[in-house]
């Protein structure tokens, strides 16, 4: 049995903890969760009164095989850190950490341990029917990539309790939290990023950007990237649209895979369901490389490297 800690019980750590519970045939089980917020831990007994609250990090480091890293930004690589000293796997959020110079430098440290970034492109089941398009040849030869994503506000509603840091410069923002997915994704389905132009827009000296817009190429492939606040009335609303000489893919709304008919209209691919329906196969799949990972057996989990290459666009795209 696999046993993973939990730093952090945010949205992200509550979504992990009760993936855990709710896939315990895997082999998976939470170890024990820590947050120094007495309310988030209030929350979680009260809510999930089976699972073990531990009193510091370093009774969750040694009861836990791998630590799942769902805290602010700027605590992540202590976390990883501590986690690497005690001998243990690390699954951290993205991005690596608030601070680009040490996120290069725990690149370099990570490359010597069991070490895997949560972006969550890498077990959906959308994106693996992109991929077997491109395989089979339902694009041809990739020619432009379009990516757009938009927000009626930001934060998004269901993220409100962590408004203090995710509306603001330093560690928040759409681009952070959201775009990010979609870079790992282009680097992993079409090639090496390479960022040519941006235009970013912020309402105020404090406040996260509000649109973005920017250039870039992917392996080759131009693509055109664009994201805005107060630009839909969905609280959250996306696509990636890959086009080629023999036909257009996309994916639609983080979980909906579609393509091109001959009649230029989108079709889904058979078995299409929802971002909140598909969330739990996907976190079934990040638990499953979990497992993988601290068997040290081959998975497919993003790298800390990818991450890297990912934050350093990222970082970039928000310089004014």
């Amino acid at each position: 049995m696999t046993k993973l800690g939990v730093l952090g019980f945010g949205i992200m750590g509550e979504r992990m903890v009760r993936a855990c519970l709710d896939q315990a045939p895997l082999g998976i089980e939470i170890a024990a969760v820590w947050d120094p917020s007495s309310d988030a831990i209030a929350r979680l007994k009260a809510e999930l009164p089976a699972v073990p609250v531990a009193d510091n990090i370093d009774a969750v480091l040694a009861q836990s095989d791998c630590i799942y890293i769902a805290s602010p930004p700027d605590s992540h690589l202590d976390h990883a850190r501590a986690a690497f000293k005690a001998g243990k796997a690390v699954l951290c959020e993205k991005p690596l950490s608030a601070d680009i110079d040490d996120s290069r430098r725990f690149a370099v440290e990570a490359a010597r341990q069991s070490a895997g970034v949560n972006f969550v492109f890498a077990s959906s089941p959308a994106v693996a029917q992109l991929r077997a398009w491109i395989e089979e040849g339902a694009v041809g030869t990739p020619e432009q990539l379009d990516i757009d994503v938009a927000f009626a506000s930001w934060p998004r509603p269901w993220q409100m309790d962590a408004e203090g840091w995710l509306s603001k410069r330093p560690m928040g923002g759409f681009t952070r939290e959201v775009i990010s997915h979609f870079l790992f994704l282009s680097r992993r389905l079409v090639g090496p990023l390479a960022l040519l132009s941006h235009d970013v827009t912020y309402p105020d000296n404090e406040s996260a950007e509000t649109a973005l817009a920017a250039k870039l190429r992917a392996g080759g492939v131009p693509i055109t990237l664009t994201g805005g606040v107060g630009t839909t009335e969905k609280p959250d609303h996306n696509l990636w649209v890959l086009r080629g000489d023999q036909g257009s893919i996309r994916l639609r709304d983080w979980s909906v895979a579609e393509r091109m008919a001959n009649d230029g209209s989108w079709q889904e691919a058979p078995g299409a369901m929802a971002n909140e329906d598909a969330r739990p196969l996907v976190l079934k799949g990040q638990l499953e490389k979990v497992i993988a990972m601290v068997a040290e057996q081959p998975q497919s989990l993003a790298t800390v490297e990818e991450a890297l290459e990912v934050q350093e666009i990222v970082e970039t795209l928000l310089t004014e």
